[in-house]
């Protein structure tokens, strides 16, 4: 299916601007976004919205004019229901700086012996938590990267609840801490690597699209996944090569 422009009509001028600005500029990336989320990124970036611009969308995805009909209508607000959390993130450039952030976190950790795992919480433009996986010298399997970085979050701002903080993180999170940052509402959760072994992001399962959990984190993968990926890896080999032969 060709990439068309998307143009006014049948969208309206504000919203054709701000799926511009979305990076949504044609069907072909309406249809990588999926219609739901385009949607959705809508209202996050503070547009006015109603049910027919989603619509429009959906016609403008499938390349079809005309209308939907009620069951075609039923099954989109059904799905608009059950979609996972969605926010409008940084520039690419933005996150890739707090992230080297958290990879340098990661470094500390490595250089502890400890697996290569970093953790930053931004707010306001500004680092307030930070943490390296400890979970060795520590002697607690609950002290991951993004556990402390939580915690050192929340006593800086006097609270657990860090809303309007976005944390970014050099490896997708496992289930445990998945549910510390969804329960201290987190807004934007940004990770390097995919962790396929126990990822709770979208890899193992996503808990950040579980309704009934009540989440509130919008989840962003792979800004510089090669990094860490890489960092992981010269740090596992290390490990090998060090262990003693039987």
């Amino acid at each position: 299916m060709p990439a068309i422009p998307l143009t006014t009509p049948p969208l309206a001028p504000q919203t054709r601007h701000t799926l511009l600005q979305l990076g949504i500029a044609n069907t072909s990336a309406l249809r990588r976004t999926g219609p739901a989320a385009a949607f959705l990124l809508l209202k996050a970036a503070g547009l006015t919205v109603t049910e027919s611009t989603l619509w429009q969308l959906v016609l403008l995805a499938e390349g079809r004019t005309g209308h939907l009909n009620d069951g075609e209508k039923a099954q989109w607000r059904s799905r608009l229901r059950a979609h996972r959390p969605v926010a409008v993130f940084p520039p690419a450039d933005d996150m890739a700086h707090w992230m080297r952030q958290a990879l340098q976190q990661a470094g500390q950790a490595a250089a502890a012996g400890e697996v290569p795992v970093g953790a930053v919480v931004v707010r306001r433009g500004e680092i307030v938590g930070s943490g390296a996986n400890a979970c060795i010298s520590g002697h607690s399997v609950c002290r991951h990267a993004e556990i402390l970085a939580l915690t050192e979050a929340g006593r800086k701002l006097g609270n657990y609840r860090l809303d309007g903080c976005d944390l970014y993180v050099t490896l997708e999170p496992c289930s445990m801490c998945a549910g510390a940052i969804m329960q201290s509402r987190i807004r934007r959760l940004v990770y390097a690597a995919a962790e396929p072994k126990s990822g709770a992001a979208g890899s193992v399962l996503d808990l950040f699209a579980h309704k009934a959990l009540n989440p509130h984190t919008a989840v962003l993968g792979g800004i510089l996944a090669d990094e860490s990926s890489r960092l992981l890896q010269r740090f596992f080999n290390e490990r090998r090569q060090d262990k003693p032969a039987t």
